[in-house]
């Protein structure tokens, strides 16, 4: 009788993550952490946290705000949920809640407990979508600007870490991308041709 095959510490860092409980009572929903990763991953979606649909159906991006992101990076669903090539790892992993404009922030308590252990764990992260501020924040340090519009502005600068800084592609933020063109003229062609070259030796 074969024995069953031993977890890898990445497999059970993730299941630890996916039982966490440290900010359970803070949660309006109660705890879902949602999360996915590999140690094969090239590109890591750095999200917020998720929204009140993700926290529902357990799937990151399971909404218009996924949507969108496919269409940016111009990638299908099939790829965009391959965890063997995408990892997606929020600044929280849980449903924070909803604020007076929208929802709260992601909870400080998980990336400081769970971003150190899990990303050097995704050796062969290529690209890391820093998306909105709070990610910008994490990813950037230092070098991120006074706006997220700013560090979105600046995508250029930052060409020389794997960092690519977006906004979030939420429904709620098309007022921001009526008020700079820009993003969608020059930032999406760029943004497009690395995640292409990316996976260019992995046809889907």
């Amino acid at each position: 009788m074969s024995q069953p095959r031993s977890r890898s510490p990445l497999e059970q860092l993730l299941a630890e993550a996916r039982a966490c409980r440290l900010c359970e009572a803070a949660l309006p929903l109660g705890p879902r952490p949602v999360l996915r990763a590999s140690t094969t991953a090239r590109l890591l979606i750095a999200g917020q946290a998720p929204g009140a649909l993700v926290h529902g159906s357990g799937v990151p991006f399971d909404d218009a705000s996924g949507v969108r992101l496919r269409e940016w990076l111009r990638i299908d669903k099939a790829t965009f949920y391959d965890e063997s090539r995408v990892a997606i790892v929020p600044m929280g992993f849980c449903y924070p809640g909803r604020g007076l404009s929208g929802d709260l922030p992601p909870r400080p308590e998980c990336a400081a407990t769970w971003h150190p252990r899990l990303l050097p764990l995704l050796p062969q992260v290529r690209l890391v979508l820093a998306i909105g501020s709070w990610a910008q924040a994490h990813h950037l340090g230092a070098r991120r600007k006074k706006t997220l519009t700013d560090t979105v502005m600046a995508w250029r600068e930052y060409t020389d870490t794997p960092v690519f800084p977006l906004p979030h592609p939420s429904p709620r933020n098309q007022g921001w991308f009526k008020l700079n063109p820009w993003f969608e003229a020059e930032v999406i062609p760029a943004l497009r041709e690395r995640v292409a070259a990316l996976f260019a030796d992995q046809p889907g």
